[in-house]
């Protein structure tokens, strides 16, 4: 078994559910694309000129300066094996595009996790900063600071018109995403969600699942990001998802409100108990019933029906129930269906409800 510190718990310090609107807003993130002037790209490097942008950018992830800010690894993905690197993808900490990279890609993580640097990505340099709860200014603040002490040790592929050059033309500009992850099952259950998501497209936003781009929104887990990285500044796109962030929580809780109400509460409560019960008792459960009824469970903690269950479980139980971690949790390669077997008796660990179905 891994003795990787980041294997050996799944809750990183950004996951914990604190912050403002902790109850809606999961996590807020800035990431923010470098490039290095007179290097190509890493999709066009050779092995030789990626391991030269590696060891130059991780001699600055071990200077001084970044100390300042906290305490960092630095870790080669050739390092890790398979599983080590799904549990960062997991954990939100690296990107699946750096998990398929184990030759020249390195990964230079802070101690609370709440700080991960991916070098030799899509670009040679990726700054991550997350937070918990509703402060993507705080994010940003954290990695503009951390951008500030690359760019005086390397310099960076800049262009007087287009800004920041990246590998990928929709970055070009600031090279800035950011992005919070919301949880918005009231408004998936009063079906409200889809005019909001409209809405949240056509101001120059971006939805996604849970994992990024390509990924489906599962447990009513919504990713509202900048999909505009050039033309605006980094604090108007900043402000603009702020903004819009604000009032998307307003919906919520409005939502939310709503179904509190006498005449939707007992359907609420029934559905929040189902889920509660099923989770409690399962013998079998894939990722996807488990995403939506540990969604359910939470809405049920948000809103005072469920007392003896903290939200901080909850959010363990969205990475501990993923493929990776489950399988490092048990020490065990697993398929599909065993994958399910292990997933409910772990929920059922977590809920109080041991494995033996010894009694309600």
């Amino acid at each position: 078994m891994s003795n990787r510190s980041f294997t050996q718990h799944a809750l990183s310090d950004w996951m914990q559910g604190t912050g403002p609107d902790a109850d809606i807003v999961i996590s807020s993130r800035v990431r923010i694309a470098r490039n290095l002037l007179g290097h190509p790209f890493p999709m066009l490097a050779t092995n030789q000129q990626s391991q030269e942008v590696m060891e130059r950018l991780t001699s600055v992830g071990n200077s001084g300066r970044l100390n300042e800010i906290g305490r960092f690894e630095t870790i080669p993905l050739s390092d890790l094996n398979e599983l080590e690197r799904r549990v960062l993808v997991e954990k939100h900490l690296i990107s699946p595009n750096l998990a398929n990279e184990s030759r020249c890609g390195a990964l230079v993580l802070s101690d609370n996790e709440s700080v991960s640097i991916m070098v030799n990505e899509e670009d040679h340099l990726r700054i991550q900063c997350l937070y918990p709860g509703f402060q993507i200014n705080e994010a940003w603040e954290l990695a503009s600071r951390i951008d500030d002490i690359f760019e005086e040790e390397a310099d960076y592929a800049f262009d007087e018109r287009r800004g920041f050059l990246t590998s990928c033309p929709t970055n070009v500009g600031t090279g800035i995403r950011a992005s919070v992850m919301m949880h918005l099952p009231a408004l998936v259950m009063t079906q409200q969600i889809n005019r909001i998501l409209s809405a949240i497209t056509q101001v120059g936003l971006a939805v996604r699942g849970m994992y990024g781009e390509g990924s489906e929104a599962l447990g009513n887990l919504f990713q509202i990001s900048n999909q505009i990285t050039l033309g605006q500044s980094e604090h108007e796109i900043i402000d603009n998802l702020h903004s819009v962030a604000k009032q998307i929580i307003e919906h919520e809780r409005a939502a939310r409100e709503r179904m509190m109400q006498q005449e939707s509460r007992v359907r609420l409560e029934d559905r929040v108990f189902r889920s509660y019960g099923i989770l409690s008792h399962a013998s079998i459960m894939d990722s996807k019933e488990a995403a939506q009824r540990l969604s359910d469970v939470r809405l049920g903690i948000d809103l005072g029906l469920i007392r003896d269950v903290s939200p901080q479980v909850m959010n363990e139980l969205m990475v501990l129930t993923q493929p990776g971690f489950l399988q490092h949790t048990f020490n065990e390669k697993l398929n599909m269906d065993q994958r399910d077997i292990r997933r409910a008796e772990l929920i059922r660990q977590h809920l109080g409800r041991k494995s033996d179905h010894g009694g309600v």
